[in-house]
Parts: structure tokens; sequence; C-alpha cells
């Protein structure tokens, strides 16, 4: 047993086959729960681009001389981290439509997910593609996409220097606010292939040859939106832009990172290879955990996050309910860390260093 194990007192989760059926599963659940609204999902994307765009509108009154003096230092960080989080919860809405649980037209998904996920600076269908592929292969050492552990043998920092508190909480702020592009570009975390391999390039080993055209589309996406912010940037300034968008859209980039980490690493959960690793073992090694108000800005990925990767074509207005049948249903196959999230995350730096080099069932480990 995993020294973490004690120090963190966690019970490790269950790694014998599910006494049930994805089928059994499905019926414990309202069907009520698996139906899509388009308008329903509209009203969410209104709401949430409406307060988007109110924040931006506030912005602009940030220096206006009848406030007091100096409270623009408020106030701007105060909107940097209020439209962060609101775009986090446009992204998430984005990744409903990469799923095909934002509407029953695949054509107003993939449109929809496009042009939301585009002003995030996220290559919609490449990043649908990739991420389809990590929930076919979750925690799967051999073909997961995302988030695969280091083995012992690839953990190359000194011991000394990778437990010390000042190099956790380093490669935490490198993670969170540089991961994603890294990931987009380097595919940093992801499974490891013969050669280089990102989200722009249509001969990427992510992809096949009937994907060319979808990757393409949102490469060309992707420079058209770069083009209108640079001509924002000359109309306005590189400041403004700065400020207005560079730091709420590094904000998104933290929360995806942090909220996509702690979904799936945690010293309990473990990751398997070979014969050990089936569907839905895999789906089932993924972590609910409460964001308090934030779950709600976020619409619930955080906190039903096992339900999604078990149904991921069900919406996200649905998912609380239907996590609340799913815990009678798993038993113990259900895991919910209640652990205050920025505690989450210290910790899971600090114990969630690598797994062995070898074997089928393998637990995160730290020295």
């Amino acid at each position: 047993m995993p020294e973490s194990f004690v120090t963190l007192k966690k019970t490790p989760r269950p790694t014998d086959d599910p006494p049930f059926t994805l089928k059994e599963l499905k019926a414990a659940i309202p069907a009520h729960c698996f139906e899509r609204s388009t308008f329903k999902s509209f009203t969410y994307v209104a709401l949430d681009l409406s307060i988007a765009w109110l924040l931006f509108v506030c912005s602009g009154y940030f220096n206006h001389p009848y406030l007091p003096p100096g409270a623009s230092y408020i106030l701007w960080p105060l909107y940097w981290v209020c439209q962060g989080c609101v775009c986090t919860g446009i992204w998430v809405l984005a990744h409903e439509c990469g799923h095909y649980s934002f509407s029953d037209s695949k054509t107003v998904c993939d449109y929809t997910g496009l042009a939301l996920h585009t002003a995030l600076l996220v290559p919609f269908h490449s990043w649908r593609i990739s991420h389809a592929k990590h929930h076919r292969s979750t925690n799967d050492m051999d073909r997961d996409e995302v988030f695969v552990p280091n083995t012992k043998e690839e953990f190359s920092e000194s011991s000394v220097t990778a437990l010390s508190p000042a190099w956790n909480v380093l490669c935490l702020l490198k993670l969170s606010l540089f991961g994603w592009p890294a990931y987009l570009l380097f595919h940093i975390t992801g499974r490891k292939y013969h050669t280089h391999t990102d989200h722009f390039n249509p001969h990427s080993p992510i992809f096949s040859d009937k994907d060319y055209r979808d990757v393409v589309i949102s490469d060309i996406a992707l420079v058209a939106w770069i083009g209108f912010l640079g001509y924002l940037t000359y109309v306005n300034s590189a400041l403004w832009l700065l400020k207005v968008y560079i730091i709420p859209y590094l904000i998104v980039n933290f929360w995806l990172v942090f909220i996509t980490d702690l979904q799936h690493s945690d010293a309990a959960v473990p990751h398997y290879r070979g014969q050990q690793w089936n569907w839905l073992k895999g789906a089932l090694c993924t972590i609910d955990r409460d964001y308090g108000i934030l779950n709600h800005v976020f619409h619930h990925i955080g906190d039903t996050h096992i339900a999604h990767h078990l149904f991921s074509h069900m919406p996200h207005y649905h998912a609380v309910e239907a996590t609340m049948h799913l815990k009678k249903a798993l038993g113990k196959f259900y895991y919910k860390d209640n652990t205050q999230i920025f505690k989450a995350m210290w910790l899971t730096g600090r114990y969630c260093r690598y797994v062995d080099n070898s074997g089928d069932i393998l637990w995160f480990k730290h020295d």
C-alpha cells in the first residue's frame, strides 16, 4: 500500500470489476435526464454571454473620475476573477457541444461549439476529437490522452527539489497558467506518441484522415479570431486587450487545468494497464469535488464528473439529479472527495508525482 494512503487517510478505490453494467446504471436514472433541449441549452449560453458582456461594459467605467481614487486597483482584479469564472462556464457549454449533449442537432452543436470555443482560443473540433479519445480510454496508461502520470523513470526532478513546498508552488502555478496552451501545442501530460503532437496540425497522430476537414476549420476560425483581436488591439491598445481579454483568458486556463486535474488525479484513484483496464473501470476512476457557488457558474462540471464520464451525452442541467441516483447504484464505486479544492490541488501536486514503471494496477507515489 502506498504511503500516501496512510498520510492522507484515504481508502484506495476498488479495483475489482464492478458488479453492474452501464445499462443497469442508466436504468437507475430517470429517463428525462437524458433529454436534450436546444432552447434550454441556449438560455444558459445567453445568460453567460450577457453576464460577460455586462462585466465588459462595466470595465469601461473603472477609471471614471467620479470613482474614488485608486478604485480601479480593486475593480480590475475583481473583473478579471469574475470574467474568468464566467468565461469558464462558457467554455464548459462549448465542451457540451463537443459531446453533442447541447442539442439533438449535430449542426447546432458544431456551430455553437466552434463559435464559443474559438472565442476562448480553443480549436473546437481538434480538441473535441482528442477529448473523445480521452473519454474512450480514461485512466488507461497507454491510451488516455490527458493527465497521463509520469512513470518513476520519467520523473526527472531530484527528490529534494521535487518535494519542496516552493517547487510544488512553482509547478502548480506553471501547470495552472500555461498547462492548457502547452497541452494544445505540445500535448503536455498527454499520451506519448512517436513524433511531435499538437492540436493544430491535421496530420498530427491524434487525428485520422477523416478528421482533416474539421481540424482545418478549427484552425481557420482561430486565425480569423486572432486577426480580430489584433484589430481590437490596433483600435484600442495592447494594454486594453491585456486587461479586458488576456488576463481573464489566463483565469479560464487556470480553472480549466485546475478542474480537470482534480477530476482525474487523486492518491486514492488507480491507473491501469493491459487486461486490468476496461471502459467502465476507467470511467469510474473520476472524482466529484465540491466547488461551492462555482458549481453553478461552472455548470456542475466539477461536482458531477462521474455522471459525465458514464453518460457524456447527458446535458449538464440534468447531471445533479442523475448523480443523486448514481450514488445509490454505484455504492462503493462512487467517489467524491470533500477536501477543500485548493487544499486538494496542493495535496495532488505534493503526493501524485508518478506511478511505477511496470504493473497493471498503478497508484500515485511521491518519493
